[in-house]
């Protein structure tokens, strides 16, 4: 998990990248959270999002690490 990659020369940090797959899965599961009507139950929903985006993006990292 602690490796960069080299993108054109560039070095780029392997979390980064994993943020952005978190970032592009938390999009839909965001939209069908609220067409569900999920978000009726939730008190801030700001935060939510947030802590959905760290615990996504946590899990990808770990998965990339076994």
């Amino acid at each position: 998990m602690g490796e960069e990659l080299a993108i054109g020369g560039v070095f780029i940090p392997s979390l980064l990248l994993w943020g952005l797959v978190a970032f592009v899965l938390l999009l839909p599961l965001t939209w069908l959270l609220s067409v569900c009507g999920f978000y009726r139950f939730v008190w801030h929903r700001g935060l939510f999002d947030i802590c959905l985006a760290v615990i996504l993006w946590g899990g990808l990292a770990m998965l990339a690490a076994t």
